[in-house]
């Protein structure tokens, strides 16, 4: 049984916006995390292995490089999503900056690839906590704003953190002989965790339920577990929808359309060092304008309309990527940007949907294990890639056609899930 609600007072204008502000940061920097391996993986793999770098042992480590990363983020979003229940959305948030961005820091100091794979399953803990405490942070304090703009930024913030990504790798090119300064570089938004813990303020909705402001103490010492509440006989069937919704676009993700960096780093690398963050630079770009509008979406045509609609869109975008194009020919970003935006509708279409399914007390919790579940899968289904990319020969085309075909599971399962939020407040 929940703790009693208590009236607090929203935040003022100027704390709103340092919530949004700290958030849409937060979640920019994470994007950093989520795309740095894709265009430095190869350059990593070739220094630390030297003579004994193959471009089948590349994608190998690429593939293992990723899985780390996805298995920490599913456990550090249930678990730092959790915290968020207990201590505080902002508390949790600034624990997670921290954690993503010391751990990505100590990257420029590794001497062999079992290292780099150890403190890549570190940087997902922290990865995987940012975007729950985030989302659920802003949502709750921006109660009367539209769910669709607020939500719709967040998403976006992520991908605008590949694409910031991209442009730097742009004008310095990451290369077997550069690329400690990268991982040096996305240790930085650590100043961002400090500022977090020391001065943004909590949720409003959080501390009104936990009983009011002196209300940490009675968080940690709640009596009922936030996975006893998600799991019991309200919620249980509205969390294991969500895990399946959320897991679609994540496998998807990364089992398949990251798959289009290495590629282009394998054609092009050797005449054009940028090519890849090019190609990155592309796919975000179409990102970032994707998130945003998947979380319209939701407004102009419903829940389940809209998910439809991008599972169709992107299990025939990620196809024509991998099989009706190829590296350095002339229509092959161009679609990279499609697919970009088609893929990561997603998301911002999840920013609104995951908050809306869980009362408060629960919520961070809940939208945690939600998104992060579907990265245990993620990485399976990341190694699996990896085994099928050495069985086909190194063939990235054909590996990411095939795989391509993990959106079309959208189909079905959305039909799983409500059609309408089953939460509260």
């Amino acid at each position: 049984m929940s703790a009693p609600s208590h009236a607090i007072a929203p935040l003022g204008s100027r704390a709103r916006v340092a919530v949004l502000a700290a958030a849409f940061l937060g979640l920019l920097f994470d994007g950093v995390e989520l795309g740095l391996m894709p265009v430095a993986s190869l350059s990593v793999s070739k220094s630390l292995l030297g003579d004994a770098f193959t471009p089948a042992s590349g994608g190998d480590w690429f593939a293992r490089f990723t899985a780390a990363l996805m298995l920490g983020a599913a456990i550090g979003g249930i678990v730092l999503g959790n915290l968020g229940d207990r201590i505080g959305r902002s508390r949790a948030m600034g624990v997670s900056i921290l954690f993503y961005s010391i751990c990505a820091a100590l990257g420029s100091l590794v001497t062999s690839q079992e290292q780099m794979l150890v403190l890549r399953f570190l940087v997902g803990l922290g990865v995987g906590g940012m975007w729950p405490n985030g989302i659920a942070l802003v949502a709750e304090s921006w109660p009367t704003a539209s769910k669709a703009t607020v939500s719709g930024v967040m998403a976006a913030g992520l991908n605008a953190g590949i694409l910031m990504l991209a442009q730097l790798a742009q004008a310095w090119p990451i290369t077997p002989d550069s690329w400690r300064w990268i991982f040096q570089l996305a240790g930085l938004p650590a100043v961002l965790g400090v500022l977090v813990l020391a001065l943004l303020p909590e949720s409003p909705q959080w501390l009104a339920k936990r009983g009011g402001e002196g209300t940490h103490r009675d968080a940690r010492a709640s009596k009922s577990s936030p996975f006893t509440t998600l799991f019991g006989p309200t919620l249980l069937r509205t969390t294991l929808a969500a895990v399946l919704v959320s897991a679609v676009p994540m496998v998807g993700a990364w089992s398949a359309s990251k798959w289009m960096v290495p590629w282009a780093d394998s054609v092009a690398g050797a005449s054009q060092a940028s090519y890849k963050a090019v190609t990155q630079g592309w796919w975000a770009a179409g990102s970032v304008l994707g998130s945003f509008v998947g979380a319209q979406l939701v407004g102009w045509l419903g829940r389940r309309g809209s998910y439809l609609l991008i599972s169709a869109s992107a299990t025939v975008a990620t196809a024509a990527m991998f099989r009706l194009t190829a590296p350095l020919e002339p229509t092959f970003l161009p679609i990279v940007c499609v697919q970009g935006f088609v893929s990561t509708l997603f998301f911002g279409w999840l920013a609104v949907y995951l908050p809306e399914l869980f009362p408060v007390d629960v919520r961070a919790t809940g939208s945690g294990l939600a998104y992060n579940s579907g990265r245990f899968l993620t990485a399976i289904g990341v190694l699996a890639s990896g085994w099928l990319f050495a069985a086909l020969g190194g063939d990235y085309a054909r590996v990411g056609g095939l795989l391509s075909l993990v959106y079309a599971i959208g189909l079905v399962a959305i039909w799983l899930a409500p059609a309408r939020p089953a939460g509260g407040s």
